[in-house]
């Protein structure tokens, strides 16, 4: 692709897209840090394990499965809301269960009701991940390929502003109402969360009144394909699948089949006396059921998107995933612990706040906005390989404040870096996975790769607290600095393959123009 001007890059950002980017973006990034980030401060500043937080924060894996129900999003419209059209109606359910759900946590108290809030935090994140397959798909189907570059900058600083608020603001809230380090007041958290509960409203206004997109031809002709009882059944196939195969590996791995191998016992007896074999096989039988030809056919909703972008890129459709899951993992497993750092540094919320997220928003969205412009004038593969050596590079300055301790300098240039890192990778990020997406499946193809990206880290992530417990945080940081290393070997291939693909193409032209 030949390289844009700088003013035709700079001019991608003058679109009216990018301004309804910038407020969906401000309803997507709200409910994912109060119930990820802040949720964090909040159950550390109740008395709660850092063990217990790093498993809690499992929640954000509603986000790495949201591809499991993308196809309902892609061609079917809530009944109640049909006339809104398939993005507005499904967006005002998914805002309309973030406001009630943030309502509700702020009446749990993590001291008493630990799981009760841990629940209702599940709920607003599966709708806020629902949020984001709408919003992703609107992203998708309202601009071309060469501006989701700048749409993705775009998104990001109104996720960022967003980001701010339920951050930055919900800790200085907190503070004011009352609850400190020192003496934590459940009242002051419950404040912040229904305020931050209102302050959803005007995203569910934004969606009332703006227009719905106009349905791309090629989604024209796929809608209707599957009537919604198929892609539900396939839904409800596909979690039953989700959830046998590793629970079926997990009681095999529980049987005691050294009883049959050593001391002569038959497979009926231990059926009869080992509940795990027993659940196994019920496992299997599940797994088959699913894997069954019927199976494969309540699947196909399911299967559809997946087999277009297998055929598609073929062989090189490993490659891509690998890149898409490994991507994001070193500070996304980092990210987990970041705040409980800060913490146990010695950081006070103040600090936390005015330097982590008020100085670190302007330096995300700087990288965001930079990225974006590199992006249209050099193509997504450089910034995309700079943006992962950045990301995992800057793990190394957390590792040098770990052993500086409550060094407020050392943290400003450690956020600034990091964040600036941040804001340039997700941008390239975001438009490659745009540039993979197919439109006939933008919903569900989009879901699907974006729930990879977070899926390993998320898994990972929910060990940082035991990992930090082991290791200590200077070992943990370096250890998430080396996770990024792998997807930087990825880029490097996946962009040899391009370039020489694209040489090809350009002698193959040139022979033909000779020819002719």
């Amino acid at each position: 692709m030949p390289r844009k001007t700088w003013r035709a890059a700079l001019a991608a950002y003058a679109s009216p897209s990018t301004l309804v980017l910038l407020l969906l973006g401000f309803a997507a990034g709200l409910p994912y840090m109060l119930v990820f980030s802040t949720l964090s401060v909040w159950l550390r500043e109740a008395g709660v394990a850092r063990e217990t937080i790093g498993y809690a924060s499992l929640i954000g894996l509603a986000y790495a499965f949201k591809w499991v129900w993308s196809p309902l999003l892609d061609q079917w419209r809530l009944p109640f809301l049909a006339r809104m059209g398939r993005r507005r109606s499904w967006l005002v359910l998914a805002q309309s269960l973030v406001i009630i759900g943030l309502i509700g946590m702020s009446f749990c108290d993590p001291q008493k009701h630990l799981s009760w809030l841990i629940a209702i935090a599940v709920m607003v994140a599966f709708a806020s991940a629902t949020q984001d397959i709408a919003v992703d798909a609107y992203r998708l189907e309202i601009a071309e390929d060469n501006t989701q570059a700048a749409l993705a900058a775009s998104y990001m600083a109104g996720y960022r502003i967003a980001a701010l608020l339920a951050t930055a603001g919900a800790l200085f809230f907190a503070e004011a109402f009352g609850s400190t380090g020192y003496a934590y007041m459940h009242k002051a958290w419950a404040g912040t969360y229904m305020l931050f509960g209102v302050l959803m409203v005007p995203a569910l206004i934004t969606t009332l009144v703006m227009r719905e997109p106009a349905v791309p031809l090629r989604t024209q002709l796929s809608a209707g394909r599957y009537k919604f009882g198929h892609q539900l059944m396939s839904v409800f196939v596909l979690i039953i699948l989700l959830i046998s195969v590793p629970a079926m590996f997990t009681q095999l791995y529980n049987t005691d089949f050294a009883s049959v191998i050593f001391h002569g016992e038959s497979l009926v007896d231990l059926l009869l006396t080992d509940r795990a074999f027993l659940r196994a096989i019920l496992y299997i039988i599940l797994t088959a059921l699913c894997l069954s030809s019927m199976g494969r056919r309540g699947l196909a909703p399911v299967l559809t998107p997946v087999s277009d972008f297998v055929v598609r890129y073929r062989w090189q459709a490993l490659l891509l995933l690998g890149l898409i899951a490994t991507y994001r993992m070193s500070d996304t497993v980092m990210g987990v612990m970041a705040n409980v750092f800060y913490i146990d540094q010695g950081f006070t919320k103040d600090q936390i706040a005015s330097v982590s997220k008020i100085f670190g928003l302007v330096m995300t969205l700087l990288g965001a906005g930079v990225g974006g412009l590199l992006i249209v004038r050099f193509g997504i593969l450089p910034i995309l390989f700079v943006g992962g050596v950045a990301s995992a590079g800057t793990n190394l300055l957390f590792l040098m404040l770990a052993d500086m301790g409550p060094n407020l300098k050392m943290l400003i240039v450690t956020i600034s870096l990091d964040n600036f890192s941040s804001g340039m990778a997700t941008s390239a990020f975001v438009a490659y996975l745009s540039s993979l997406t197919n439109l006939k499946f933008s919903a569900t193809q989009y879901a699907l790769l974006s729930s990879i990206m977070l899926l390993l880290p998320r898994l990972i992530g929910g060990y940082s607290g035991v990992m930090v417990e082991k290791f200590g945080y200077h070992n943990f940081f370096l250890i998430t600095a080396v996770l990024g290393v792998p997807t930087l070997f990825l880029i490097a291939l996946h962009w040899h393959q391009e370039s020489r693909g694209n040489r090809m193409e350009a002698v193959e032209q040139e022979t033909a123009a000779d020819k002719s």
